[in-house]
């Protein structure tokens, strides 16, 4: 019987299944922290090694040295921490890079490159990347995060989104506000101004458009409220309901669980599309009925993407499917 990822994606690329939550940690401290939450909770959560806010001025190679450390420590079992580097105007980027991928390429499933103001931006950085690759004999390219927080970066983001390599576009809603120098206000930063702001709303909405047509995921900002879990919750729910969005950032551990909890899809769709699919490996995927609708290859592929978010954000996936396709 032959899996869904090898038949249904034969002309375009598989869209990325990745966990719902970016988890952002700065210090030693907060990664090892978020460490051993992943330990605890298993892989429905990325980490990220903030190499750029996270570094005191001065320690920047010292900093990165520590992540790059971290990424191949033991305490990674899950292969699901990345780094963000410093932006392109900064004399340390470069060097960030060459000591990630130098120590810990094999292990680092993203790179995020934060604050382009345009596509040729992100050329530079990416073009910087493949070179060390290269001459670190890696054998593999490292997909990057980039960071939609400028006015050129949006006004770019369909260019950006379709640059080979690029894997996720994540909205950066404080600086994109702060951009606006006072004529969005800062209530917009949070709830829910943030969902109604026209000029918020047109930046989450084309970026959101932008990703999902060029097969990246959109991943949303994260929520300033760090204990009330129902509103984080309703954050990311409205962020995945209202806008597209299928991933989100966390600057607490509080975060995690509320936004994996709201971006998981429905559990009835989930039982739908396991024996969907299960009758369509069946039939080597030729079309089938499931409840009195006609299935194709078209709706398989709907339905894959579907059970695949549900199985990395750690869903009750019904046995039999669990085994086919994921064991």
């Amino acid at each position: 019987m032959r899996h869904p990822k090898d038949v249904l994606f034969a002309v375009e690329r598989p869209f990325p299944v990745l966990p719902a939550v970016d988890h952002y940690a700065g210090s030693e401290k907060l990664i090892q922290k978020a460490l051993q939450l992943q330990q605890e909770l298993g892989s429905v959560f990325d980490i990220t090694c903030d190499c750029e806010d996270g570094a005191h001025a001065g320690a920047e190679r010292e900093h990165a040295e520590m992540a790059a450390g971290l990424i191949m420590s033991e305490a990674n079992r899950f292969n699901r921490i990345g780094a963000r580097v410093h932006d392109v105007t900064h004399s340390h980027w470069q060097q960030d890079m060459e000591i990630l991928v130098r120590a810990a390429g094999a292990r680092l499933p993203f790179l995020t490159l934060p604050k382009p103001c345009s596509a040729a931006d992100v050329q530079t950085q990416l073009a910087a990347l493949r070179q060390i690759e290269k001459q670190c004999g890696l054998g593999r390219e490292i997909p990057v995060h980039v960071l939609i927080e400028t006015h050129g970066a949006l006004r770019d983001v369909w260019q950006i989104a379709a640059l080979p390599g690029v894997e996720s576009l994540d909205f950066g809603l404080m600086d994109f506000v702060s951009g606006h120098h006072g004529a969005i206000p800062a209530s917009a930063m949070k709830s829910p101004g943030q969902f109604e702001h026209p000029l918020v709303v047109r930046a989450k909405c084309e970026i959101s458009a932008a990703a999902l047509t060029c097969g990246v995921v959109p991943t949303h900002n994260v929520t300033t409220e760090l204990k009330d879990t129902e509103i984080i919750r309703n954050d990311a729910h409205r962020a995945r309901r209202e806008f597209g969005y299928l991933r989100m950032w966390s600057i607490h551990p509080n975060q995690i669980m509320p936004i994996v909890e709201a971006i998981r899809p429905d559990f009835s769709e989930v039982e739908a599309a396991a024996e969907i699919l299960i009758a369509a490996q069946d039939k080597d995927w030729g079309p089938t009925q499931y409840a009195g609708k006609l299935h194709d290859r078209a709706s398989y592929r709907y339905f894959w993407e579907l059970l695949a978010r549900a199985h990395v954000t750690s869903m009750d996936i019904p046995g039999e499917a669990r085994r086919r396709f994921f064991g």
